[in-house]
């Protein structure tokens, strides 16, 4: 599962049965130093979200054979999937150091 940042939709003009009850979102996936930032250098996917993410959401995302799992036994043909909408991520800053 990857971290990555919704940037936009995708409107199919006839789409697929199968493709009923989501919506197509653009996500840029963000590596640790990007989450501050608006988007990272990672080129921009298609990502099947049926959880409602809006526009500059923070997002997980599953990719690949891991993407289809969740529609079984009725599967559609995804390569990403948004599995869950971030309110926020804690880190630890790499500058402090543990008191001793």
């Amino acid at each position: 599962m990857r971290i990555g940042r919704t940037i936009g939709s995708v409107t199919l003009v006839n789409a697929h049965p199968s493709m009923r009850g989501g919506i197509l979102r653009i996500v840029v996936p963000l590596r640790q130093q990007d989450l501050g930032a608006e988007d990272g250098p990672a080129e921009p996917l298609v990502a099947w979200d049926s959880l409602g993410a809006g526009d500059g959401q923070l997002i997980a995302f599953s990719e690949g054979g891991e993407a289809a799992q969740p529609f079984q036994p009725d599967p559609k043909p995804v390569d990403a999937y948004i599995a869950a909408l971030i309110d926020r991520i804690d880190q630890p800053n790499p500058n402090d150091q543990p008191k001793t």
